[in-house]
């Protein structure tokens, strides 16, 4: 007897939509991560992509709780010296607010190839609209 072993010609990606509005930035990236690494199918294989694509929509209406606003910074850095560039939360959300949950994912998923190829099933808009309707996302339920 052996254990079935999911291969690239045998996994099922689905398409989920998630709506951000109201959400806490933590709590909502740890879900979205576990979705793109594929860890809520019961086939999930380490070694493997096993991960859904992921919209998120209403990304400018996240919640940050306590202060962090006001105290939490986001870093740049162009490759130069004395190129560091550091913007507080709450500019970063006013000029992009993909970003901050972007870099919220990015920092859950795991850090090498495979990883990069999950991050890449991760699409994010601010307001209510994306483009991905002929993919026929499904809405998925952040409450567990």
């Amino acid at each position: 007897m052996s254990t079935p072993f999911p291969s690239k010609k045998t996994l099922n990606r689905e398409w989920h939509v998630i709506d951000a509005q109201g959400q806490v930035l933590g709590r909502l990236a740890t879900r979205i991560a576990t979705v793109l690494m594929g860890k809520h199918k019961p086939g999930y294989t380490p070694f493997l992509d096993c991960g859904d694509h992921v919209v998120v929509v209403n990304a400018d209406k996240i919640v940050l709780t306590g202060n962090k606003m006001n105290d939490k910074m986001y870093y740049r850095y162009s490759g130069y010296p004395g190129g560091i560039k550091e913007a507080r939360a709450r500019r970063v959300m006013r000029e992009n607010p993909t970003r901050i949950l972007e870099s919220a994912v990015r920092g859950m998923v795991p850090k090498t190839t495979l990883g990069r190829q999950m991050f890449s099933k991760l699409r994010v808009y601010a307001g209510p609209e994306h483009p991905h309707e002929a993919q026929q996302p499904q809405p998925y339920s952040l409450s567990d």
